[in-house]
């Protein structure tokens, strides 16, 4: 259910030799990559809780749950269509850009894109002749239909966006696809809530289908930008003959494994989301109020959880393709280093901002989205959210180092976990279930991607430093923000004035328990 990949360090830099194009990687050419992807990321994740205020206050909580029902068609069409051939692509440029062929590169997308449409045609197709029956039978509402016939040409912009995209991220230059992001989330918030202020109030299923137009407007440019700013970086490198045979066996070799996975983890994401709303009525709940209860903890309570994920999306695009060039080169002792700093980096950034978010963010959520119910489950969803991060950056080690069959077996098992709680749970316990689930899979993902990550690249465990340390000292950060966070608002302070001060002591806190532990002192000593 968590999608923070929306798919250490991986930048690279060019440079022009008599021979042709070789690749030159360095520690702060990688960060440089990470942290500009970190700072898009953010900034796309900012704008887009932004965005879901606006949508969530326009729409309503009802109409929400009906966007969020027809999302997992979305993604079992980009899962069976596009998600394996962009990792496809994302690696075999990263190997042949280590060997400077960028004849091969190329070949390489234009097979990709040619695989996408070979495969969208039919499906596409199929769910335009099967959108009546998809919206009543399979996701229990007819009024899903018009979103549902909409999302075949978003699925098609999406996925060449997305090959154009990770070919960028593959040959390490993540500019381009950093600017196409931003302004391309700039473009969705202002074509989608453009159409609903101009042609609101409509039917539920109209208003489903402005978003979704919304959407496509946005991706029109976006895959229009990406395969601009390809052909122009083609023209300003070294196309010389290549002898590298491109063929489909070697592109589906790494793609069909990857899209098994996420097709099977969509399929159960998706179960999981058809299930929730029927099984709270199966509970005793009115419809209506299901789908409400079910857009809020999704539409409103989770994307607050997963704004400070933007780093992880970062982390994600630049190590896989930089560990599928590291093993390329059988470079084993940089794999291991690199995973440690990677296991370090997501500890100590991401365990203290969902602490931070377990004590402001219940308030901050009704606040913000002026719904009762937003902020429900805040902490179990918190611990789940980091659980998800780990299990997101191992996922991408195991695909990076060539073992995405190890990394499509976890992901099975967790997504498992997950529908066993929503389908034998939520009809008893209601949404309580389905956030168990969500702990315990996310649990079971990470667990099985870090015994995993240990034994393929022969790393040894280093528990105190990569999760022990920072854990504890984000405990002590929360606690004692949620002390002074109290005592603010006990005072009568302004929400947001309160949950600033927070945050400020609470970093403080911090950073004053990893220097108590050793670990600010001990990073430092390892850099000299």
């Amino acid at each position: 259910m968590l999608l923070i990949f929306r798919h250490g360090p991986g930048c690279r830099r060019i440079k022009s030799c008599e021979g042709g194009v070789f690749l030159h990687s360095s520690g702060s050419s990688l960060l440089s990559g990470t942290l500009l992807l970190t700072a898009t990321g953010l900034f796309s994740q900012v704008l887009g809780f932004l965005y879901r205020i606006a949508l969530s206050r326009l729409i309503g909580a009802e109409v929400m749950g009906l966007y969020q029902l027809i999302m997992p068609v979305f993604s079992v069409l980009l899962s069976l269509t596009s998600v394996g051939m962009t990792v496809a692509v994302s690696t075999l440029a990263a190997r042949f850009h280590a060997l400077g062929d960028w004849t091969a590169i190329r070949r390489v997308l234009r097979r990709g894109v040619l695989g996408f449409m070979l495969l969208l045609l039919p499906l596409g197709a199929a769910a335009v002749l099967a959108s009546d029956a998809i919206s009543v039978y399979l996701l229990g509402d007819a009024r899903t239909q018009l979103g549902i016939l909409l999302l075949v040409p978003c699925v098609l912009l999406t996925g060449v966006e997305n090959l154009h995209k990770h070919c960028f991220y593959g040959t390490g230059n993540v500019r381009p696809p950093a600017a196409s992001e931003t302004i391309e989330q700039l473009i969705r918030t202002a074509a989608v809530l453009g159409l609903l202020v101009l042609f609101l109030p409509q039917t539920p299923e109209r208003t489903v289908g402005l978003i979704v137009l919304g959407m496509i407007i946005c991706e029109v440019f976006s895959a229009a930008t990406l395969i601009v700013l390809f052909r122009r970086q083609l023209s300003r490198v070294d196309l010389r003959p290549s002898a590298e045979r491109i063929t489909w066996r070697r592109i589906f070799s790494i793609s069909i494994p990857v899209s098994c996975t996420s097709l099977l983890a969509t399929l159960m994401s998706s179960a999981n989301s058809v299930l929730i709303p029927n099984k709270l009525v199966a509970g005793g709940m009115d419809a209506s109020a299901a789908i409400s209860a079910f857009g809020v903890l999704c539409g409103m309570t989770m994307p607050m959880l997963l704004l400070p994920t933007g780093f992880i999306g970062a982390l994600g695009l630049t190590m896989v393709p930089d560990l599928a060039q590291k093993a390329a080169l059988g470079r084993r002792r940089e794999i291991r280093e690199q995973l440690t700093r990677v296991l370090s980096a997501v500890s100590l950034l991401m365990a203290p901002a969902m602490a931070l978010l377990t004590v402001v963010g219940p308030d901050l959520a009704r606040w913000v989205f002026g719904d009762a119910a937003a902020g429900d489950y805040m902490l179990p969803l918190a611990v789940g959210t980091l659980l998800g991060c780990y299990q997101s950056v191992l996922s991408g080690a195991l695909n990076g180092v060539g073992r995405q069959g190890l990394a499509a077996r976890n992901a099975i098992v967790s997504d498992a976990v997950q529908l066993a709680f929503t389908f034998f749970t939520v009809a008893r316990w209601g949404l309580a279930g389905f956030v168990a689930g969500f702990v315990l899979s996310s649990l079971a993902g990470a667990l099985l991607n870090l015994v995993s990550v240990l034994r393929c690249a022969k790393l040894r465990p280093r528990l105190v430093d990569w999760f022990l340390c920072p854990l504890l000292a984000a405990l002590l950060m929360g606690l004692c923000a949620n002390l002074f966070f109290q005592i603010c608002l006990d005072h009568a302070l302004p929400l947001v004035c309160s949950c600033l001060l927070a945050a400020a002591l609470g970093t403080v806190v911090y950073l004053a328990a990893l220097q108590a532990q050793g670990v600010l002192p001990r990073r430092k000593r390892q850099k000299t």
